[in-house]
């Protein structure tokens, strides 16, 4: 592929990912988004992934991250490993490749940012459950599949339903600013800064 397009692999943990960043190919027109997921979440496959998408040339590669299976070890460890793994670019003059890989992380999971489509939170949630009931007071919504297809694209599924991006954009922005502030580990979400970030590519 080479270094000179400005293509960006987003690697989610799960098929929520996947359909929710292909939703938003729409929003981000000129990047060459290609979403992707391995097919069992465990780090190794994730690893393995961020592999092949360097030697295919991909300029950045964006790895969206829930906290809530990374809380207890081994995990813990294995994870920031592959974080510093990758904390300096891949830098490959002679193949052709640099590529910046980054991580996002949301606690609990993807689908608090969904809610903050629709307003802000900075409750702890015990379990995914607790938190997909409180999605569920905005917006029907299920993690499976069928759901996923079922919606015709999650992003424009949350605009037609009263949701926004924007909206969503600034709550994650705010619940990192109260995460700095308070030292709280739990309930925020990076995907706000992902958002920016792909605005400027």
């Amino acid at each position: 592929m080479g270094k000179l397009r400005q293509t960006a692999l987003i690697l989610g943990e799960g098929p929520t990912e996947f359909f929710y960043f292909k939703s938003l190919c729409d929003v981000f027109k000129r990047l060459t988004i290609k979403p992707d997921y391995p097919k069992h979440t465990n780090l190794k496959e994730l690893e393995a992934k961020i592999e092949e998408g360097i030697a295919m040339g991909y300029s950045h590669i964006f790895c969206i991250i829930d906290m809530d299976t990374k809380d207890k070890e081994p995990e813990q460890s294995q994870y920031q490993k592959l974080k510093a793994r990758y904390a300096n670019p891949i830098n490959k003059p002679r193949k052709g490749i640099y590529c910046e890989v980054e991580f996002f992380e949301t606690h609990r999971c993807t689908e608090l940012f969904f809610l903050y489509y629709f307003r802000y939170t900075s409750r702890p949630y015990e379990d995914q459950e607790s938190l997909l009931k409180d999605l569920n007071q905005c917006v029907e919504y299920q993690k499976t599949i069928e759901f996923f297809i079922k919606s015709k694209g999650l992003h424009s599924y949350f605009e037609r339903n009263g949701g926004s991006l924007a909206t969503a954009t600034a709550n994650a922005n705010h619940s990192m600013e109260e995460k700095q502030m308070s030292d709280r580990d739990y309930t925020y979400s990076e995907l706000g800064r992902l958002m920016k970030l792909l605005e400027t590519l």
